[in-house]
């Protein structure tokens, strides 16, 4: 076996994405297995007509490349599982769908996970093991960070800045900002479901609504 890949996540996350992951291999001509990963399993079973098997598992099987997407919402515990993964010497993996659309001067970290009807606009940077969920976009000149997560129908526009960690709730929406005053997202921000963010939101604030305004402890 020369080659093995794997979702890390059989929840449900993980397997959304296994299908996108198979349909990439198989637009590549790639024959190699692929697996999920469930660190919960105390031995192999089957997800959704997948093979499951825990980490050691996985470590254990025979090939000469091993690949790993980290199908796992919370960017923090992503971050744990890709520090682990790579400890181990193992590839991270980015899988996009057939009908994602990457504009011009894109540059898109390892690890990234561009679900089906994903757009990506022209001048964006992304950081590494991003997760852009169905129908999510970003437009152009924005710039996101690392373990940033877009649930699904996520609307960035044009000159937004997000910082590591943000989770972005679906259906939210981000105004524009400008090329000399950025909208920004603070590190490890929650925007919630259906929110319009039209300021800043500073790092680890929950907001909310309509405008969106901070959450209420």
């Amino acid at each position: 076996m020369s080659e093995v890949f794997a979702v890390y996540g059989a929840a449900g996350c993980g397997r959304s994405l296994m299908p996108v992951a198979v349909e990439q291999l198989k637009i590549l001509g790639n024959t190699s297995q692929i697996v999920f990963i469930d660190d919960a399993l105390t031995h192999d079973t089957s997800v959704n007509g997948y093979v499951a098997m825990n980490y050691d598992r996985f470590k254990s099987l025979e090939s000469s490349n091993k690949f790993v997407l980290v199908a796992i919402a919370n960017g923090n515990i992503r971050q744990q599982l890709v520090e682990k993964v790579q400890h181990d010497d193992i590839a991270l993996w980015t899988v996009q769908g057939s009908t994602t659309l990457i504009m011009d001067s894109v540059i898109i970290g390892a690890g990234s996970a561009l679900s089906p009807f994903v757009t990506i606009a022209s001048n964006v940077t992304i950081g590494k093991c991003f997760h852009a969920n169905l129908y999510s976009y970003v437009e152009h000149d924005c710039i996101i960070g690392d373990y940033v997560t877009f649930a699904p129908r996520v609307s960035c526009n044009g000159n937004i800045h997000i910082h590591d960690y943000a989770y972005i709730g679906a259906g939210a929406v981000i105004k524009q900002g400008t090329p000399d005053k950025p909208l920004i997202i603070g590190n490890g921000a929650i925007v919630g479901m259906g929110a319009v963010v039209t300021k800043d939101v500073p790092a680890g604030v929950v907001v909310v609504g309509n405008p969106a305004r901070p959450l209420n402890k």
